[in-house]
């Protein structure tokens, strides 16, 4: 089993805070810390609802959403679960787990029913004693510990809860202390750690994931399947890196690696170079802030040139633009069948249009008449495609489903749904 390193966040009213006791709102946008915790190395992140009423749930959903959609990594969230239908919007915003309190008698009563209908391995629990466990333990694929309003690490609370049951344990990380944190989690019933003092080690987070590794601990690191000796450098011992955006796949710029900079970046998870003209190693973003977030890195049928796919901070180029190569020098006309650029470059024209109306455009007149009507056009055109599809010949069919994605996508802006929602959805999936 994988121990796995969790970013906690806080949620109170709509924004992240500190922590459970500290409700200091953070600076960061919820989305901004979800997409920074899941670049910056963590394995999961735990979302922890402090709202207290009906209403102030509802808005910690939609925030939950936004956490989800930016995380790239696994959400699990607790907090406020007080009926099925809870658990039920939680797990549809895209989390991975759903987590029950077991000191409320009523969340421990509903586990049962919860599990059968959502299964035991999307539902965990938060216990912070063995005497809450009783027989709900067979409902749920793991506990998280808490242990006060901190979160901070006990000895006798997890010890205690070892010894009650097999389920893994999600514990507080119990100190900044490389060597404990290792001890800890080389324990068989530890599956992770979480928590404030985890989240203040953030930016050191691969390194603690490094030493843990050496120790003996098995952890979710970068393994490299080649060794940089295995490459084929060049006369000064370099090798040259093509870097790629890992979602648009938009080629940002290139530059060069020695060993020392291709072992720092599989080692820290941040795109490292070595500059030709300084004569020195370098990481991409250390005076900018513009840091590469390594998502892979493949080398060529000759090993002599690499590829890196990265979560690019900012702008890559140090001109500001977004990528390096901008001076066009010749272009053909030619229709770009790219499936992706096609969806949105006509999703952004309909977006375009609800923003800047046209006159005479079909697509202003369907928002003119308002949802109805947009709904009336998706079903009639789903129709199409029913009837088209009894025709033997394909050409109907694409022009009905063309129809029908478009009206689809005029439905999607109506409602503030974008492809990038749709395809992490389909990807979850």
């Amino acid at each position: 089993m994988k121990r796995k390193l969790i970013a906690t966040i806080y949620l109170d009213k709509g924004k992240a805070v500190k922590s459970r006791l500290d409700r200091t709102a953070l600076a960061e946008d919820v989305e901004e810390l979800a997409k920074r915790y899941s670049d910056l190395g963590a394995d999961e992140i735990l979302v922890f609802d402090l709202s207290e009423g009906d209403e102030e749930h509802d808005k910690a959903i939609g925030e939950l959403r936004r956490i989800v959609s930016a995380a790239e990594v696994n959400v699990c969230a607790c907090g406020n679960i007080r009926r099925v239908e809870d658990v039920k919007k939680i797990l549809y915003t895209g989390c991975a787990y759903c987590a029950l309190n077991f000191s409320k008698a009523s969340n421990v009563e509903m586990a049962e029913e919860v599990s059968k209908r959502f299964g035991a391995d999307k539902l965990r629990a938060c216990v912070s004693d063995p005497s809450e466990l009783g027989d709900a333990a067979g409902f749920v694929s793991g506990l998280i510990v808490i242990t006060g309003a901190e979160d901070h690490y006990s000895s006798a609370v997890v010890n205690g809860l070892a010894g009650e049951t097999e389920l893994p344990l999600y514990v507080p990380m119990p100190d900044a202390a490389l060597v404990k944190i290792a001890e800890l989690l080389q324990r068989d019933f530890v599956a992770g750690l979480f928590g404030p003092l985890l989240n203040a080690s953030m930016e050191e987070l691969n390194a603690i994931k490094n030493f843990c590794s050496e120790e003996g601990a098995e952890m979710c690191v970068f393994v490299p399947e080649l060794r940089f000796d295995e490459l084929t450098a060049n006369a000064d011992g370099l090798v040259p890196v093509i870097v790629q955006d890992y979602r648009t796949k938009e080629v940002l710029m290139m530059a060069w690696m020695n060993e020392e900079a291709y072992n720092a970046t599989i080692q820290s998870g941040r795109m490292n170079y070595y500059s030709r003209s300084r004569k020195s190693q370098w990481l991409k973003g250390e005076t900018s802030g513009h840091y590469q977030y390594v998502k892979e890195l493949t080398a060529d049928c000759d090993k002599d040139t690499l590829l890196a796919k990265v979560s690019q901070v900012g702008a890559a180029c140090h001109t500001g633009s977004r990528s390096c190569f901008f001076n066009g020098i010749m272009k053909k006309d030619y229709i770009d069948t790219d499936p992706m650029k096609v969806f949105e470059d006509v999703f952004a024209v309909i977006q375009d249009r609800k923003l800047h109306p046209k006159e005479g455009s079909y697509t202003n007149y369907l928002f003119d008449k308002g949802i109805d009507k947009i709904l009336k056009k998706v079903g009639e055109e789903c129709t199409e495609i029913v009837i088209a599809a009894k025709n033997p010949d394909p050409e109907e069919i694409k022009y009905e489903i063309s129809d029908f994605l478009y009206h689809v996508m005029v439905l999607m802006a109506e409602r503030g749904v974008s492809w990038e929602d749709i395809t992490r959805e389909l990807a979850r999936r």
